[in-house]
């Protein structure tokens, strides 16, 4: 229980605070029941948060996710490609030359790592592409995602560069975790893929719309919030965390059907709160827009996603091995469990 110790005894204030606090009511609400949904912005799986997101799947801490075009295929590309990479922590201080080299040595710059072209991107069209095609051929039509499942669960280990128990796309696949890639047009492959629709090598109806992913949504956000609710917890903001949110007023009043609000929220962003900004909106403004109440437990983290949310989901891994322990600690931190004998007494 290191992590968990660890937080419980030096994150006392500020995003600490907030970091603690949103570990313990994501573990309290998990624990009584309840289901939580991610949507992940940024370069998360460049940065490998598959280390501890895949674990935390296959814990049954996540429930649903939201995902970036981008992060859904590199999260496969750090899977078939990873010994591949190369990491700049110098990049600080480059000049032009010094990315224009990057480019000559076909490697796609992500801040300080980098894709390989021929390793990743092409190698992994070798084997999408064909989908695609014979997808056109028979006239069938999937989501943006189950593509890539299809993929992740085909190729041979022998492919594998990265650790598999490290790939959360892998994991997202065998436990076919709900998903939801809004956007996907803005990624790579969805570069690619358009551009065999422009060859006429396929149609872009094979590939289910955005629209079509909302109304599937509906259903599957009616399934995981049945009990006591699901939670959102968000990395970064942009469509992967509007997208989804935005399920709760739209079965209010577009469907005009009722629906349980979201019973949980945190972020983790270092986006400023500025005019206009999603990424930057405090949760109360999504009270407005009947996406939150105020009675959801609300939490914002002002930090770097790559440092919080692998040592949040260190912590709930902890909780979900030892509970019990877990319990005691969390009692002995916080002191609930005095306030809860006296509230009895």
């Amino acid at each position: 229980m290191k992590m968990l110790e660890f937080v419980l005894k030096n994150y006392k204030n500020f995003n600490a605070r907030a970091t603690r606090d949103a570990t313990l009511a994501y573990w309290r609400h998990v624990e009584s029941g309840g289901k939580m949904f991610w949507a992940v912005a940024g370069a998360m799986s460049s940065a490998q948060l598959g280390i501890t997101l895949a674990p935390a799947i296959r814990a049954g801490l996540i429930h649903g996710m939201s995902v970036t075009g981008a992060n859904l295929e590199e999260s496969l590309f750090r899977l078939v490609a990873h010994h591949s990479y190369k990491d700049f922590p110098e990049y600080r201080y480059f000049a032009k030359k010094d990315d224009t080299k990057i480019l000559e040595e076909r490697m796609r710059r992500v801040t300080d790592t980098s894709i390989p072209e021929d390793e990743a991107f092409r190698a992994v069209e070798k084997f999408i592409v064909p989908m695609w095609k014979e997808a056109a051929a028979k006239k069938t039509r999937k989501f943006w995602h189950e593509y890539f499942y299809d993929l992740v669960l085909t190729i041979g280990d022998d492919l594998y560069e990265g650790d598999p128990e490290e790939c959360w796309l892998l994991a997202a696949a065998r436990a076919r975790l709900p998903l939801v890639v809004p956007g996907y047009e803005d990624s790579t492959f969805g570069n690619i893929f358009a551009s065999h629709v422009k060859l006429g090598e396929c149609e872009a109806s094979i590939a289910k719309s955005g629209i079509e992913y909302m109304a599937d949504f509906y259903d599957r956000y009616r399934e995981l919030s049945e009990g006591r609710g699901i939670g959102f917890f968000q990395i970064g903001g942009g469509i992967a965390g509007d997208f989804p949110i935005c399920v709760v007023p739209s079965i209010k009043y577009d469907l005009e059907e009722p629906v349980k609000p979201w019973a949980y929220f945190c972020q983790i962003s270092d986006s400023t709160t500025s005019y206009g900004s999603y990424s930057g909106a405090t949760p109360n403004e999504k009270i407005t827009w009947d996406k939150l109440t105020e009675d959801t437990p609300m939490f914002v983290i002002e930090s770097d996603a790559t440092i919080v949310a692998p040592l949040m989901l260190s912590a709930l891994l902890e909780c979900k091995e030892h509970p019990g322990k877990a319990k005691k600690l969390i009692e002995a931190a916080t002191g609930e469990g005095k306030a809860h004998a006296g509230a009895a007494k």
